[in-house]
């Protein structure tokens, strides 16, 4: 039945886009892209529950945000006008009105865009019932629709980075009141945006494709849509990619497979910001990891130099502060942890293990993930610390994660920034998991919330540093985790593919397919 309904509103979508034809016909008139993210499937194309670094690429393609980076850039400074043609603020960046551009359309026939939509996805962004960075809204006071065109937003304190609240990342997506209001729990198998390409057909654990819209406000795409085929295996997508049937996929984060495949003919490898920073988070919930001399032998049995060094030095930066590298507000000024074994052998020890532990975790068979634990682990055995690892999907590790079953929690996310991104959603015992307001504090860290808290809403810019810092000597201290490294993006493409932009950064984890992207012939 729902198969049924997704192949439905791809003709529908189709002809309300104004093609006039079959997916087939499109395909014809333009080339249609064949992209791989890895994913094994999508879990939802819901962008306020869209958490996984395999869906959240799609969404750029989809939606759009009031303002948005400049395709191929991560970095806050290019952030430019979206859904809004123009805005401004009130000296002390309390007060924000966003202008509407006339005239975009939603997909699916559901009409012009309104201000009404605007303040209806907010709303539902800020809203923990419905929305999984509902923390990141958490500024928000008020949202008013002053007309059909006009949106003002009054927050709780002043806060001159707001923009990257309302960006297109996270939460920040405009979506369709009505289709949402009609679709309820459904919208995330059927979004409706205002984005280059609409929603077309999911077929479970084989493809999603998008058509072109033909009405977005900056213009056709010169693809005729997107085919997202999952291909979960490495070596399968890149047979895939080298036989002609991908033209963008996902790398192995690897430097043997980047200068492999950096050798191949008709290929090209892209390697850009942001860096997913990758960190070894423990739950001290599961006993033994209360005990802080535990943790603290968790982390000198840890050789992270070693981990960094498999990783590679193109893709690979050492982190230094439970906050990634090259965030506003990063402060390395309490140090790593160091490697020391018999360091770690005396703390187990001291913690009444003097024949070790016995540690579960819950791991992903990606690659990007399963190699590294499995050298954690064998790191782990030197210090008597046995590891015993679930290897399980990527969905199953992120959902099992979720529910408190693993001791140890290898997490890699990439998100604004800002120091405070990161505290607040990795740090702050308010999103610990299983709270009502949870989002990724695996190790339900608790030390630092008066800083983070006080830093969130402090308006003085040195004030700010300094809580920052002081929430991360706290969490170092108290080895809530161990900071690993930051992991570029990988991804590779056919010599075809011309992105129609220079990448840099793309904070969606993938390149953006946009209107100007094309397949050469």
């Amino acid at each position: 039945m729902k198969q049924r309904f997704a192949v439905t509103f791809l003709s529908t979508a189709v002809l309300a886009l104004g093609a006039g034809s079959p997916t087939q016909a499109l395909a014809q008139e333009r080339p249609v892209i064949r992209v791989s993210s890895g994913a094994p499937d999508v879990g939802t194309l819901d962008p306020d529950r869209a958490t996984s670094t395999f869906d959240v690429g799609m969404e750029s393609e989809i939606f759009d945000a009031l303002v948005e980076f400049a395709p191929g850039s991560a970095n806050p400074k290019d952030i430019g006008p979206g859904l809004a043609q123009s805005w401004e603020s009130t000296p002390d960046s309390k007060v924000w009105t966003f202008h509407l551009r006339r005239g975009v359309q939603f997909h699916g026939g559901y009409g012009e865009l309104k201000a009404s939509d605007v303040v209806y996805s907010l709303q539902r962004a800020a809203d923990p019932k419905r929305s999984s960075f509902a923390s990141n809204f958490a500024v928000i006071d008020k949202i008013e629709a002053l007309d059909d065109y006009t949106v003002r937003i009054t927050l709780k304190y002043p806060d001159a980075a707001f923009l990257g609240v309302v960006s297109n990342y996270h939460g920040g997506y405009i979506i369709s009141k009505a289709a949402a209001e009609k679709l309820g729990d459904k919208f995330g198998n059927s979004p409706i945006g205002t984005g280059p390409f609409a929603f077309g057909e999911h077929v479970s654990q084989q493809y999603v494709k998008l058509v072109a819209n033909d009405a977005y406000f900056r213009g056709k795409p010169k693809l005729g849509g997107i085919v997202y085929r999952m291909i979960p295996s490495d070596s399968a997508r890149e047979l895939a990619l080298t036989s002609g049937e991908l033209d963008l996929t996902a790398g192995k984060r690897e430097q043997r497979w980047v200068d492999r495949m950096a050798r191949q003919r008709g290929v090209r490898v892209d390697i850009f910001e942001p860096e997913e920073f990758r960190t070894l988070h423990i739950n001290r919930t599961i006993k033994p990891l209360d005990n802080l001399k535990v943790r603290q032998a968790i982390a000198a049995a840890v050789k992270v130099d070693e981990i960094v060094h498999y990783a590679g030095k193109d893709v690979a930066d050492k982190g230094c502060s439970v906050v990634p590298n090259g965030y506003l507000g990063e402060d390395c000024s309490a140090g790593t942890y160091q490697y020391d074994v018999a360091r770690a052998r005396k703390l187990l020890t001291e913690a009444g293990f003097p024949n070790g532990i016995t540690i579960k975790s819950i791991v992903s068979n990606v690659s990007e993930q399963q190699p590294i634990m499995e050298i954690v682990q064998a790191q782990l055995a030197k210090a008597g610390i046995k590891l015993e690892m679930e290897i399980v999907d990527h969905p199953t590790y992120q959902a099992k994660s979720r529910q408190n079953l693993s001791g140890l929690v290898f997490y890699g996310a990439a998100r604004f920034p800002t120091a405070d991104s990161y505290l607040t959603e990795f740090y702050d015992s308010a999103a610990s998991i299983g709270s009502p307001t949870a989002m990724s504090n695996f190790s339900h860290c608790s030390v630092a919330d008066r800083d983070i808290r006080a830093a969130r809403v402090e308006p003085d810019p040195k004030k700010q540093l300094a809580l920052w810092k002081d929430a991360q000597i706290k969490i170092h201290d108290d080895v809530c985790s161990i900071p690993l490294f930051g992991l570029k993006q990988v991804w590779v493409r056919s010599s075809k593919v011309d992105y129609g932009y220079v990448l840099k950064g793309a904070l969606n984890l993938q390149p953006p397919i946009t209107e100007k992207t094309t397949l050469k012939p």
